[in-house]
């Protein structure tokens, strides 16, 4: 089995950037000799949504002006393939290893094999839990729960809540969660809001959110008011079971990523709410962390400490933004993350 998970991480490279020549590495940590390239290793749990897609072009687009060149893994959500990948990666001879991890707990194992080399590790929108991480940077997901759940209860304050979390496996899933649950608990507590389901959905997929969605309202005979969403891939999901029931547009719905499906979704009507998180402000930054870590130069600007079970972890958390159809042109197309026509194309 190691050697077929070895075989698909060295066949796992998604960009051409990506050489799987072995370029040597291993041993202390040093800085890159003067003129010599940057190399950074930038491991990924998936590339199935928009969403990452995004996240990798941008990275690389900013680390390669920085100088660096970047060689990208994604491990289709396998955690003994993106761990695989991981290994790969290091004896490829990274000096900084940016990992966007699917499971938040088993990717500690990837931290401890970088330390072993001398390789400092930075964790990308997730947290990596357990383990001596070396920076983190993302948006903060508490606050992402917060303004989904304040939107929802702004203009539902009251009524039958499903909640839809996301992947159990993914910290961020949990502090969205949390984030939801702060501001929801008091109207919970009152009674004004009744949740009658709460689940996750495993690996973030949108069918998982469909089943969820279904189940929930043949349970509840269609009586639901408010689904807070942790994203918009599973808000899709939780929208197709609405739209079985003739229920698309009656029935508030949260997400989170701003994807262009769900941006078209709410000009639509369908889905009310998403938090935009400007990933080119994330993917520069992580960017200029990682240039900065092979470099040996100081980082000033983590300076929100975040414990991830071992430690507090250096932490640069950015702030995300409540979008609905009044102030998306004023955000997502201003800033130029999608197109004006690509979001109102079947609005007529």
């Amino acid at each position: 089995m190691r050697k077929v998970a070895l075989a698909l991480a060295l066949g796992a490279c998604t960009l051409p950037a990506c050489s799987q020549k072995p370029e040597g590495g291993g041993g202390a940590s040093v800085a890159p000799p003067a003129g010599k390239q940057v190399v950074i290793g930038f491991s990924m749990d998936t590339l199935k949504e928009e969403r990452w897609q995004r996240d990798r072009d941008l990275f690389v687009k900013h680390a390669e002006a920085a100088g660096a060149q970047v060689k990208v893994q994604a491990a289709n959500s396998d955690d003994a393939l993106q761990n695989a990948q991981a290994e790969n990666l290091l004896t490829q001879g990274v000096q900084v290893l940016v990992v966007v991890p699917h499971n938040a707990k088993t990717t500690a194992t990837i931290v401890e094999s970088a330390h072993k080399m001398g390789v400092p590790v930075i964790a990308y929108d997730r947290l990596i839990r357990d383990s001596d991480l070396d920076y983190y940077i993302s948006f903060d997901a508490q606050r992402v729960g917060e303004l989904q759940a304040e939107y929802a209860a702004k203009h539902k304050p009251k009524g039958n809540y499903v909640l839809i979390g996301g992947a159990p496996t993914d910290n961020n899933a949990v502090l969205v969660r949390e984030g939801q649950m702060k501001v929801l608990k008091p109207s919970i507590d009152k009674g004004d809001i009744k949740v009658v389901a709460d689940q996750w959905a495993k690996d973030w997929q949108a069918v998982e959110a469909l089943k969820i969605m279904e189940n929930a309202l043949t349970r509840n005979n269609n009586q639901v008011d408010a689904v807070v969403v942790s994203n918009d891939g599973t808000a899709g999901g939780a929208i197709q079971a609405l739209g079985e029931q003739k229920l698309s547009g009656k029935v508030l719905v949260t997400g989170q990523d701003a994807d262009l499906a769900a941006c078209q979704r709410i000009v639509a009507g369908t889905q009310t709410m998403t938090i935009y998180k400007p990933i080119d402000a994330l993917a520069s930054k992580a960017a200029e962390i990682a240039v900065k870590l092979a470099k040996k130069q100081p980082i000033s600007d983590a300076t929100r400490p975040l414990n991830n079970g071992r430690k507090d972890v250096p932490s640069i958390l950015l702030e995300p933004i409540q979008v609905d159809k009044d102030n998306l042109d004023a955000t997502i197309i201003k800033d130029g993350y999608h197109k004006r026509e690509d979001v109102y194309k079947e609005v007529k």
